[in-house]
């Protein structure tokens, strides 16, 4: 373990959970956006949107930002647009989650032993945070993971997610490249397993299939104590 990862590890357990306030005004270009949206969609939650399920999970899976349309207008990651449709069916199938996903905060669906998060908490245009919104967002991602006592798998939905895990670590991307199925050991001993985005993108042009996506959860299964 590295002495700047032990010193964010140290200064995380002092502190409570880190959440961006409602109007936070960390990155002047998300706060322009936010305030558009607010008037195009005065209905959306047009907020940072918070994690969902519990802080005892042992997976934490992280998404790299809100969509428009889905967490950014429920105001819960990866609800109310397409990627919703295939991640949280799939938790259900694989015991992380119980319940009816409806695509609404109010569905009352409830995770189990599984966290989700977004490592840039605000919606941004065209999907594309900048990599100065990201290192600003990053202390809340820190946090999430310092915060969760029973962790042991972050699972990075695409690229940007990984990459965004690793520098939160002081990881070199080199030694953990991305790829989907991937299986890292950080050295903190955490577990950084991949899985192409669930996007309607990804699903559409076929990179990505439901089979291929189940496939990622059998393979974490056997990581998991059973509750």
């Amino acid at each position: 373990m590295t002495p700047v990862l032990s010193t964010m590890i140290l200064t995380a357990r002092k502190l409570k959970l880190l959440e961006p306030a409602a109007d936070c005004g960390l990155c002047p270009r998300l706060v322009e956006f936010r305030e558009t949206n607010r008037r195009l969609y005065p209905t959306f939650e047009n907020a940072p949107v918070p994690s969902f399920g519990g802080r005892d999970a042992e997976l934490l899976i992280v998404g790299l930002a809100p969509g428009l349309k889905g967490a950014n207008q429920t105001g819960r990651p990866f609800t109310g647009d397409y990627a919703g449709d295939l991640l949280y069916p799939t938790l259900i199938k694989f015991g992380f989650a119980k319940g009816r996903f409806g695509a609404t905060r109010d569905d009352g669906l409830v995770l189990h032993n599984c966290r989700i998060t977004n490592a840039v908490r605000c919606v941004p245009p065209a999907n594309k945070p900048t990599g100065p919104e990201a290192a600003t967002c990053r202390p809340f991602l820190v946090s999430e993971i310092e915060s969760m006592p029973h962790l042991k798998v972050l699972l990075a939905l695409g690229g940007l997610a990984h990459n965004a895990i690793l520098t939160t670590f002081n990881a070199r991307k080199t030694d953990f490249k991305f790829r989907h199925e991937a299986r890292h050991t950080l050295p903190n001993g955490l577990i950084l397993a991949d899985s192409y985005h669930c996007s309607r993108y990804n699903t559409n042009t076929g990179r990505l299939t439901t089979p291929m996506f189940e496939q990622v959860f059998t393979n974490l299964q056997p990581l998991f104590a059973r509750k």
